[in-house]
């Protein structure tokens, strides 16, 4: 029996066995990450889709993502990778609730990822961004991979739903140029029985993050779960109370939630509903923007 100590959740595997996020395991009483190199997912995005407003906008960032995810949120926009489980036999397999489909990947080393994000610096890259998945879960592929692409003198970009350990942060933060951190409610039930989280854990994460790296957060403002204006406000002012009051200056994007995933029993969010927020979310922070309208 062994812990892995990634996450909240703090995974106790017996030999062969893979945590809840599908992408650590216990080997040899060690824990590791099955996904270290498996890329599923590469492509040359604008940083504003990170998303990121303040932190080189109008240029592209080379993206890529694994599998595997810590929480389990019914709104997944990303299901088919973060859901996604290795079989023994070598096949990366999604199940959606439609019957299993088997997902493509590529194994490819840190320098040879960041060798592809050099390459496309001709064509305005401004470096990698981990993302797509939860890169966390696999940390060390992140920061064996971010010290790389510094080494080659571009930016690393981390967006992650910010419920790793301190202990992991602290591992990659060095090599972390900004990150983009899902600050999904303010409500703790709704952080631990609907998405499986822990919203003290996130907090925690992005207090330290937001002292070393530049941080923009973004909630997903799904109908009838924290699309209230008390909310919003509750989330705002936390923002704004960061960093010995300057956290006024950390960018919040609201964005609009659309039906996904195992989430299809609700609306889209109505973009009334979405300005109101922003509205309400501007009397604490500069800057606020909105996704998804």
């Amino acid at each position: 029996m062994a812990t892995c100590d990634v996450c909240f959740r703090h995974c106790r595997l017996e030999e062969g066995e893979v945590g809840f996020c599908g992408a650590r395991e216990n080997r040899e009483g060690v824990i590791r990450p099955a996904n270290y190199g498996i890329v599923t997912s590469a492509a040359l995005d604008p940083v504003e889709k990170k998303p990121l407003a303040r932190f080189y906008p109008g240029r592209d960032v080379f993206s890529i993502g694994s599998y595997g995810c810590n929480l389990h949120c019914p709104f997944c926009q990303n299901a088919a990778i973060s859901m996604a489980k290795m079989g023994e036999d070598g096949t990366l397999r999604a199940d959606l609730g439609k019957g299993e489909r088997s997902i493509d990947y590529t194994v490819w080393s840190p320098e040879e990822v960041a060798e592809r994000a050099l390459f496309y610096k001709a064509r305005g890259n401004i470096g990698l961004a981990y993302t797509y998945n939860e890169p966390l879960v696999g940390y060390e592929f992140v920061r064996d991979t971010a010290k790389e692409v510094r080494a080659r003198g571009i930016k690393n970009i981390l967006v992650t739903n910010g419920t790793a350990t301190l202990d992991v942060l602290e591992e990659v933060l060095p090599y972390i140029d900004a990150m983009n951190i899902d600050l999904k409610t303010f409500q703790r039930a709704v952080y631990r029985e609907l998405l499986g989280g822990e919203l003290e854990a996130v907090k925690a994460f992005i207090e330290r993050a937001a002292r070393s790296s530049h941080v923009e957060i973004t909630t997903l403002a799904v109908t009838d779960m924290n699309d209230s204006l008390f909310e919003i406000r509750e989330i705002a002012a936390f923002i704004a109370s960061l960093n010995g009051g300057k956290g006024r200056e950390i960018p919040l994007h609201i964005s609009r939630f659309f039906p996904a995933y195992h989430m299809t029993d609700r609306s889209a969010t109505p973009p009334s509903r979405v300005l109101a927020m922003a509205k309400e979310a501007r009397k604490y922070l500069k800057y606020v923007y909105l996704g998804n309208m």
